[in-house]
C-alpha cells in the first residue's frame, strides 16, 4: 500500500449483511483511508465496521438516517471527503463483488492521469448470472452511443472519480441518486470533458447460499435505466458536435 493523502476508498452500503465487514477489511489491507457510508441500513451490518473504526484511524464510518440510494450515499461521502481535502475517490460495492486487490492499481492509474476517471471494465467469472451479463449489454450500448465510445462499461461501480468534477455534475443534476448513479455519472463526466481510462477488473457474483445480497429489482431498476437513457440521448443531441470532435482527438 502506497499512502496517498489525496485519494480515499469510498464504500456505500445498504443492508449488505456480513460481507460488508469482510469487504472493509480487504479494502483496508489494500489502502488507507477507507470510508464507509451507511445508507440507512436496518440489518445491523454496520456494527462490526463501527467497532473496527474505533481502533483504526484509517477507517471512518458515515451514517445517513434513512435509505436514500447509492448515488445519494456517494454524494454525501464525496462532500465530506472534499471538506477533508481529498481530490479523488475510488468507489466500490460493499457486497464482496469488487476486487480489493485492484485498488492500488486503479489509484496508481488515477495518479498518472489525475484529470481522468478510471472506470472498471468487468471480467465475469463462470458464476455470473447470464441474465445480468446479457442485460447490461443494453445499457452499455446506449452509454457508448451517448459518449461516442468513451465509456466501455456503464454499470460497474469499481471506479476512481475526480471528486470536484463529480460533485459539480451532481449538484447541477437532480437525478443519479439511486441505481442510475453509475451510468449517468460516467456519461455526464464524459460530457464535461473528463477523459475515461477503462481498465479491466474481475467481478465476483456471490450466490444467496454464500451470503450474497442484491437490491437490484428488474422491473423498477430497468424502468429507471430506461428513463435515464431517454434523458441522456436527448441531452446528447446538442452536444454532438463537441463529442464528435473529442472522439476524433481520441483516435489521433
Amino acid at each position: 500500500m502506497t499512502p496517498d493523502p489525496h485519494r480515499l476508498v469510498l464504500i456505500p452500503s445498504y443492508n449488505s449483511g456480513p460481507h460488508l465487514a469482510a469487504t472493509v477489511r480487504e479494502a483496508r489491507a489494500a489502502w488507507a483511508p477507507v470510508w464507509v457510508v451507511v445508507d440507512g441500513s436496518t440489518d445491523g451490518s454496520e456494527a462490526p465496521v463501527e467497532e473496527m473504526a474505533r481502533t483504526d484511524p484509517g477507517l471512518r464510518v458515515l451514517r445517513l438516517p434513512r435509505n436514500s440510494g447509492k448515488g445519494a450515499a456517494v454524494q454525501h461521502g464525496l462532500r465530506e471527503a472534499a471538506k477533508a481535502g481529498f481530490t479523488h475517490a475510488l468507489t466500490m460495492d460493499s457486497d464482496g463483488q469488487h476486487p480489493a486487490g485492484h485498488i492500488a492499481a486503479f489509484m496508481e492509474a488515477s495518479a498518472q492521469a489525475p484529470e481522468a476517471m478510471i472506470l472498471g471494465v468487468p471480467v465475469f467469472g463462470a458464476e455470473a448470472p447470464a441474465l445480468r451479463v446479457k442485460g447490461r449489454r443494453v445499457s452499455n450500448a446506449w452509454t457508448r452511443l451517448e459518449t461516442l465510445g468513451a465509456v466501455a462499461d456503464s454499470l460497474f461501480g469499481f471506479r476512481v472519480y475526480p471528486i470536484a468534477k463529480l460533485l459539480a455534475v451532481m449538484e447541477r443534476n437532480p437525478w443519479m441518486r439511486r441505481f442510475d448513479f453509475d451510468p449517468e455519472a460516467a456519461v455526464r463526466l464524459a460530457w464535461a470533458g473528463v477523459p475515461a481510462v477503462n481498465l479491466p477488473a474481475p467481478v465476483r457474483y456471490l450466490a444467496a447460499t454464500e451470503g450474497g445480497v442484491s437490491h437490484f429489482r428488474y422491473g423498477r431498476d430497468n424502468a429507471l435505466l430506461t428513463f435515464m437513457h431517454a434523458r441522456l440521448v436527448l441531452g446528447m443531441v446538442p452536444r454532438l458536435p463537441v463529442l464528435l470532435l473529442r472522439r476524433a482527438r481520441r483516435r489521433r
